[in-house]
């Protein structure tokens, strides 16, 4: 799922990690600036005199680390977010009430007693739900501290807006009312409600999804508990099954009724992929090795059925004499010397294929993406050599027979007796080759199957790699849109890209029209508009200065004194056309109210010089961002 975070900028990188662990792509869109105030001069006295503190945020918990170096003191955190981050900023004793505001009260009454002291709630300057107001009925006294604030953006980050322009996003998420509230008013004033329709909206409270309610969303969710893993399982669960329709799920208990007896049953999990193996590398090594010790136990336990000149061969003494004629002599030399033979040729040569076949199966995993496996695999020599041997050794008792036959017509029972045991041999042997063609031809399709796997799976990570590169170019998008809208140098920021332009010439040059603007930053559209009043009033002054000395008189009047006309005043009049300009700088149109400056009379020009260089050099920057969200959101959707 691609999901828009809205948070802060802290908060929205721990969301966004929790998220890709996941395996989900994160839109870093922050609604909100956050800033630390200096703590008031009673906050230590208050601090040192309190039983406990409440936290009802994460960022509470670091401005008391920013305003305090003390640790010790009992923390009572809204839930397990914020009791992880108190802990992992040096504090102590935590403690964590795992739900909502309502939550912490019920925690504290059952914890504390109001005569052990006041307590100290740190909290920002909106505040969720009074502690105070909650707490008071119990007996206890609590001082509240206002030490940070969350300062709202003017307009619609411009990921964001890039993004669902794009409809690259599949989940909304809302992790409080105010940020749900300020983006409903930035989708209404940018036009861009229409496109909620393929995104889900999911909220960490039913409080905090009531803003959004008006909104043409696909569906709209709440957390079952009020957490930050509780709004990720909503997110998982939307993956595994689409939400049908729009429909809010609140954590309050079903009212008894034919319609609503039962939660909606979750779609069941996705069956479990069954994996099927081949043999292996290691399966064909022990196929081919028992098939040795198969042929070797046969011809040990065969031994004492064989004639007395073979055992003693096989035991390597001498022959004894021979006890017969001279033809029986010679036909006995020659099985002899043919078992011999086949015996020990085929041993030898199966002991070394099966040496050399152990050590290319152990080699095979290291090689297997060398090897092309929709390439033939041509014949093994070494078998095809075996088998001719072993082919050669079953014809020559045929063909020795015959010669050996002529003087004795008649062969004894005893010679037909070996000549059946050594054809048997033979096809004992027949048959290992034949297992150990079978192992090969084993060990060549796993060679395959896995030349296969490595290449999906190469795939896959490629695709993994995309996304998270167009992600990270998201969130330097949504950095270098904070700096220049706060007019601060983005120098650092814009060094984020660097790592990923490598290759990349399309990002390499929107990171060179941004490069000029980096070091001393730009104006901020707030600074232009506040500074335009004054370069109106040079400008008016300027146009009417001429040689006339009454001229030169109002010109330097009107210098002093601001009387002229705001508002959408017609006409070509310098007055006109600077009023249209602080109209449309008002309402946010920078570009509209440069075009207008430069409409001026050129005696003007002095006046409005400075403003309209610092300007240009605002609505340059801008593009180039905007040429960078844009750019980010396409990698997304090519990723996907």
């Amino acid at each position: 799922m691609r999901v828009l975070i809205l948070r802060p900028e802290r908060e929205a990188t721990a969301l966004a990690m929790a998220l890709g662990e996941r395996g989900h792509v994160p839109v870093i869109a922050p609604l909100f600036r956050l800033e630390f105030l200096h703590p008031p001069t009673d906050f230590s006295a208050a601090l040192a005199a309190c039983q406990a503190v409440l936290l009802t945020s994460a960022n509470g918990a670091r401005a008391l680390a920013e305003a305090s170096e003390q640790r010790g003191r009992a923390i009572f955190a809204v839930g397990d977010t914020t009791a992880s981050t108190a802990e992992g900023l040096g504090f102590s004793d935590v403690l964590s009430a795992a739900g909502d505001a309502p939550a912490l009260v019920e925690l504290v009454k059952a914890r504390l007693k109001p005569a052990d002291g006041p307590l100290l709630h740190v909290s920002g300057r909106e505040i969720a739900a009074d502690l105070a107001e909650a707490l008071a009925p119990a007996g206890f006294e609590v001082k509240r501290f206002t030490l940070y604030d969350a300062r709202e953006e003017t307009a619609l980050p411009e990921p964001a807006r890039a993004a669902l322009e794009a409809q690259a996003i599949d989940v909304a998420t809302f992790f409080s009312p105010r940020a749900a509230s300020v983006f409903a008013s930035m989708v209404e004033d940018a036009g861009l409600s229409g496109v909620l329709r393929s995104v889900t909206a999911v909220a960490i409270s039913p409080a905090a999804l009531a803003p959004v309610a008006g909104l043409p969303f696909k569906a709209a969710i709440a957390a079952k508990r009020p957490t930050r893993q509780a709004v990720l399982d909503e997110i998982d669960r939307l993956a595994v099954g689409p939400v049908q329709g729009e429909a809010t799920m609140t954590d309050a208990p079903a009212s008894p009724g034919p319609a609503s007896e039962a939660e909606p049953t979750p779609p069941p999990p996705p069956p479990a992929p069954v994996i099927r193996r081949g043999l292996g590398v290691l399966g064909a090594f022990v196929i081919g090795l028992v098939a040795a010790v198969i042929v070797l136990a046969g011809a040990l336990i065969s031994l004492p059925f064989w004639p007395p000149h073979l055992r003693d061969m096989w035991r390597g003494q001498p022959a004894p004499p021979p006890t017969s004629g001279v033809d029986l002599q010679a036909l006995r030399a020659d099985l002899s010397t043919v078992a011999n033979a086949a015996a020990d040729g085929a041993r030898r040569e199966l002991t070394a294929r099966l040496d050399d076949l152990e050590k290319r199966l152990r080699a095979v995993s290291a090689t297997v993406a060398e090897r092309p496996a929709s390439s033939p695999a041509a014949p093994d020599p070494a078998v095809a050599d075996l088998r001719g041997r072993v082919e050669a050794l079953e014809k020559r008792p045929t063909e020795a027979a015959p010669s050996a036959a002529a003087p004795a017509p008649v062969v004894d029972a005893e010679k037909e007796k070996e000549i059946a045991m050594l054809t048997r041999e033979i096809a004992t042997l027949r048959s290992s080759i034949s297992a150990l063609d079978q192992a090969v031809a084993t060990q060549r399709d796993q060679a395959k199957t896995l030349s296969d796997a490595v290449g999906a799976k190469s795939g896959n990570e490629q695709k993994a790699l995309s996304a998270a590169r167009a992600a990270a170019v998201i969130g330097v998008a949504a950095r270098l849109s904070g700096s220049i809208e706060a007019g601060i140098p983005f120098a650092n920021d814009l060094n984020l890209l660097t790592p990923l332009i490598q290759g990349d010439a399309k990002l390499a040059e929107i990171s060179a029209s941004l490069q000029p603007y980096a070091q001393a930053g730009v104006a901020s559209r707030a600074a232009l508009e506040a500074d335009f009043p004054q370069v109106a009033k040079a400008a008016m002054a300027e146009d009417l200065s001429d040689d006339s000395y009454g001229a030169r008189l109002v010109g330097k009047l009107r210098g002093l004194v601001s009387l002229r006309r705001v508002g959408d005043v017609p006409g070509d009049t310098t007055e006109a056309r600077l009023a249209r300009a602080e109209t449309a700088l008002h309402a946010g149109d920078l570009a509209k109210a440069v075009e207008l400056v430069k409409s001026l009379p050129p005696q003007t020009n002095k006046a409005t010089a400075a403003w309209l260089a610092k300007a240009e050099a605002h609505l340059a920057a801008r593009r180039g961002l905007d040429q960078l969200a844009a750019y980010a959101v396409t990698l997304l959707g090519t990723a996907r």
